[in-house]
């Protein structure tokens, strides 16, 4: 099975090990994984902003990049789901392109979406000892239904223990374009996420895409907390650097 690895623009300017991991849990999976060098982004920002023509030369330049791969996996359910859902939409007056972009759309997933319905991983190379939380990102759970699939991988981590916080599925606050059109809304959208957090006494909190976990992490250290972990899920199921065990 040969997977592309998707990294997405994000993770690779702001949080690489995020791909590290997510390479590393595929591996596990038994996956031939391919990275392409010159992979950006999926077009998302555009796409929400308006401006199709960019996003679709960002579509077509993916489409080339992972033409050959039977799957792509993206550690980020935004990111999986704009290819997944609104690539063909993108598309839908092109007949000559559509064909293309809607393969690849069928086979692109979410990270645990894809390690638990289609590889269906049993052993998880990570470990962790700890209680955490976990919050539902917006796009992975409303657009792809990204939601006991991370909940069954950490349940196979016999160190954790998850304490769900209150409204985990409602959004942070970030929203990609969102949260710089619409700050103040999303300073205290991003407060009663980090309350939320607080109340469960939980050390960490994990979620499934970079930027929440920016928002989030921003909004507790500006808050005072410094010391609750923001983490996204690859990093717990692989583990750091395959090794260590998180406290």
């Amino acid at each position: 099975m040969r997977v592309g690895l998707f990294v997405t623009c994000l993770v690779d300017l702001m949080r690489p090990s995020i791909g590290f991991a997510a390479l590393r849990l595929l591996e596990a999976a038994g996956c031939e994984v391919v990275v392409p060098a010159g992979q950006t982004c999926c077009g998302q920002p555009g796409y929400n902003s308006g401006d199709s023509a960019a996003a679709r030369a960002l579509a077509l330049k993916l489409l080339g990049e992972f033409k050959d791969c039977d799957y792509i996996v993206a550690p980020s359910g935004s990111c999986a789901g704009m290819i997944r859902v609104h690539y063909p939409t993108l598309f839908a007056d092109d007949p000559a392109a559509l064909e293309s972009v809607t393969r690849l759309s069928g086979h692109t997933y979410e990270l645990t979406d894809f390690l638990v319905n289609v590889v269906k991983i049993k052993n998880i190379p990570g470990r962790y000892s700890g209680t955490l939380t976990y919050h539902d990102s917006c796009a992975g759970l409303r657009e792809l239904g990204v939601q006991a699939q991370p909940r069954a991988l950490l349940a196979k981590m016999p160190g954790v223990t998850l304490a769900e916080m209150s409204e985990s599925t409602t959004c942070c606050g970030f929203g990609g374009t969102f949260s710089v059109k619409f700050g103040d809304i999303s300073t205290r959208m991003a407060d009663k996420k980090c309350a939320h957090i607080t109340r469960t006494g939980a050390a960490a909190v994990v979620a499934g895409d970079l930027g929440c976990l920016l928002n989030i992490e921003g909004r507790l250290r500006r808050n005072g907390d410094m010391q609750t972990r923001v983490l996204h899920i690859a990093e717990v199921l692989a583990g750091e650097s395959g090794e260590n065990t998180w406290k």
